[in-house]
C-alpha cells in the first residue's frame, strides 16, 4: 500500500480537485483506492455525494479501529472508496497533542488498511500543524499544487524550508503547477524560474479551466463529465507521473 498526500500550506490552489481527480485516475487504472479526507470542510466527500459518519468524531479517528473502518464509504465508481471528513476534524491537533507518539498516530490508523488498498490518497487541510506533520511522516509522496504566482510560490518555498529545518524528507515533495494561464507573462516567467530551482517539479501541469469549477455542479471528477477537456487529460498525465515514481503493489 502506498500513501500519497495532496497538500499545500496555502488554500485555494486546487488541492481538493487534485485529490478527487487523482483518486479517480488511480481507481480507473485498476488500483484499489481510498480517498481519505482530512479537511474538516469535507469537500472531497461532497464531490462524490458521500456523507460522513456521525460516529467517527474527534479522537475516535485515531483510537477506534472498528469505528474508523466502519466509516469508510463506497463511491459510485469501481475500486474507489472514501473516508469523508466532518467538522470535528478541526480539533485534530488538540487530540493529537494529548496522545503518545502524536506524530505517528495517522500512520498507525492507516496501517489498519494495508491489506485492503493499493493506494490511499489524503486530502489535507491547508496549514502546517501537528496533523500536517503526521502527513509528512506518513506519506510516501506529497503532491503539492503551486499556482505560478508570487504568493503561491512563496508558500511552497516556506514548505521546503520547514522540511529542511525539521529534517523531513524533501524528496517526498512532488510539486506541480496548478491553475496555469499561459497567456499571462507572470505565469510563464514564474514557471521557467521555478523549474530551474526545483528539479522535482512534475512535467505536466493543470491549466485554469471552467470545467474544474463545474465539479461542484456535477459533483464528480472532471474526467467523468469532460473527459476530452485539457484539464482531465492533465490530471491523467500527472497521475501517470506519480505512478512512475511510486511502486504500487497489486
Amino acid at each position: 500500500m502506498k500513501i500519497i498526500a495532496c497538500y499545500s500550506n496555502k488554500g485555494g490552489v486546487g488541492k481538493t480537485a487534485t485529490s478527487v481527480n487523482l483518486a479517480y485516475a488511480s481507481a480507473m487504472a485498476g488500483r484499489s483506492t481510498l480517498l481519505c479526507d482530512l479537511d474538516p470542510q469535507g469537500a472531497s466527500g461532497f464531490y462524490f455525494r458521500v456523507k460522513p459518519s456521525k460516529k467517527l468524531r474527534n479522537k475516535a479517528f485515531f483510537k477506534d479501529v472498528q469505528g474508523f473502518l466502519d466509516a469508510i464509504r463506497a463511491s459510485d465508481f469501481d475500486n474507489l472508496d472514501l473516508l469523508p471528513a466532518n467538522l470535528t476534524y478541526r480539533d485534530f491537533d488538540i487530540f493529537l497533542s494529548r496522545m503518545k507518539n502524536s506524530r505517528s498516530r495517522l500512520k498507525k490508523a492507516l496501517m489498519e488498511l494495508d491489506s485492503d488498498y493499493d493506494v490511499i490518497i489524503l486530502d489535507c487541510p491547508p496549514n502546517i500543524s501537528l496533523l500536517s506533520e503526521n502527513v509528512f511522516k506518513t506519506a510516501d509522496k506529497i503532491v503539492v499544487p503551486v499556482i505560478p504566482t508570487t504568493l503561491s510560490v512563496r508558500t511552497f518555498e516556506q514548505l521546503n524550508d520547514f522540511f529542511k529545518e525539521n529534517e523531513y524528507q524533501r524528496k517526498k515533495l512532488l510539486p506541480f503547477f496548478s491553475m496555469v494561464q499561459k497567456s499571462k507573462k507572470l505565469h510563464k516567467d514564474t514557471m521557467l524560474t521555478l523549474r530551474k530551482n526545483y528539479k522535482s517539479l512534475l512535467k505536466n501541469y493543470i491549466p485554469f479551466s471552467s470545467e474544474i469549477e463545474k465539479m461542484g455542479v456535477y459533483r464528480a471528477p472532471v474526467m467523468t463529465f469532460a473527459g476530452k477537456n485539457s484539464a482531465a487529460d492533465a490530471y491523467s498525465k500527472i497521475w501517470h507521473e506519480i505512478e512512475a515514481q511510486v511502486k504500487i503493489g497489486k
